[in-house]
């Protein structure tokens, strides 16, 4: 790369919506499932709690849950994280969602495709190199190389003559990264 200085642009990954679950339903063929209203069941017999994440079957509707808390005593969850619960906070519907070990437990992953966009300035006329940092708002699973094409609008070959980035391009990544890119 040049010696000159660079100019510095910021991309941000923000999810648009909540992703689907590769979820396979027990009453058809469908793998996938959406979180629809976002709603949680929570059942307390006054010593023990179960609170559970209620899933639809995109094919035919069929509610499933998915497992949050599973016989807990009632007094380990702070009365805050129970009210949000109860309320069915959409802020605790998402991080219940993108809790990898919620995923873990319950057999399901995330699908991303069509749940994101990039937030990016216009690219400007400039023969500097630009150095761009891209940052998640949320883990959303992309390959670096298919971001790039689609930020700069420039083909997949022409990244290999004109990025330096520090990690495998054609490799999925939810941590934040920078790179240069010459445009000239």
């Amino acid at each position: 790369m040049s010696s000159h200085p660079h100019i510095v642009l910021p991309w941000v990954v923000r999810r648009t919506r909540l992703p689907l679950l590769a979820l396979q339903c027990v009453d058809c063929p469908s793998h996938r499932a959406t979180v629809g209203d976002g709603r949680f069941r929570v059942i307390d017999n006054g010593k023990l709690l179960g609170v559970w994440l209620l899933v639809n079957c995109v094919s035919c509707g069929r509610t499933g849950k998915l497992a949050v808390h599973d016989r807990v005593p009632v007094r380990s969850l702070p009365a805050d994280l129970l009210a949000g619960y109860s309320a069915n906070s959409p802020s605790l519907v998402a991080d219940t969602l993108l809790d990898p070990l919620i995923a873990r437990r319950n057999r399901f992953a995330l699908d991303w495709d069509g749940c994101w966009e990039l937030h990016a300035p216009p690219v400007p006329e400039d023969p500097r190199p630009l150095q761009i940092t891209v940052t998640f708002d949320d883990p959303v699973p992309v390959r670096p190389e298919w971001l790039i094409a689609h930020g700069l609008g420039i083909s997949r070959n022409e990244i290999a003559h004109r990025v330096k980035i520090d990690i495998p391009l054609n490799r999925r990544t939810k941590l934040d990264f920078s790179f240069l890119v010459r445009l000239q």
